[in-house]
């Protein structure tokens, strides 16, 4: 991890971005889900929420980002939107390292928890947050798992996580 470079995205970085959610995601190009993607990270985060936002770089090109911003309705809050690492680099550390760095600036910026979201069938994103010391709630269990029925809308569940700063 020592080639990482760590910085602030810029608006240009959006169709970077969005291009390899399908592929890091797994997805076949064309899917449908695939085509959907881009949706949950509209251009608006990259103009509007660069400074509590980070893009990694290496040789190889996009290393991973955290989509993240302080919450105006609620100042003591920050959110985690959107966060991803490019398959070959994850297990090393890198989504942690973007975590803590978030952590750190939401702290310093008077925050006192921060919240994120995933959805019932991602067990890996569960595991994570549980393993950053994240508390999982909801109002049901959705393939055996607590969530938010219809979250999101109708059939849109999802898993809400509340960490402590």
């Amino acid at each position: 991890m020592s080639d990482l470079v760590f910085r602030r995205p810029v608006e240009s970085d959006h169709l970077a971005i969005v291009g390899v959610i399908p592929e890091w995601w797994g997805l076949p190009a064309g899917s449908p889900r695939a085509s959907l993607l881009p949706a949950l990270l509209p251009r608006l985060f990259l103009q509007h929420f660069t400074e509590t936002s980070t893009v990694v770089t290496d040789a190889s090109g996009l290393a991973a980002f955290l989509i993240g911003f302080r919450s105006p309705a609620q100042p003591e809050v920050a959110y985690i939107h959107f966060v991803d690492v490019r398959p070959d680099l994850r297990s090393a550390g890198l989504a942690r390292a973007l975590y803590e760095r978030f952590f750190d600036e939401a702290r310093a910026a008077g925050c006192l928890e921060v919240h994120a979201i995933t959805g019932p069938a991602n067990r890996g994103s569960q595991a994570f947050h549980a393993a950053m010391g994240f508390t999982a709630t909801g109002d049901t269990e959705i393939d055996g798992v607590l969530a938010w029925r219809d979250y999101d809308g109708p059939g849109e569940h999802r898993v809400a996580f509340t960490r402590a700063l």
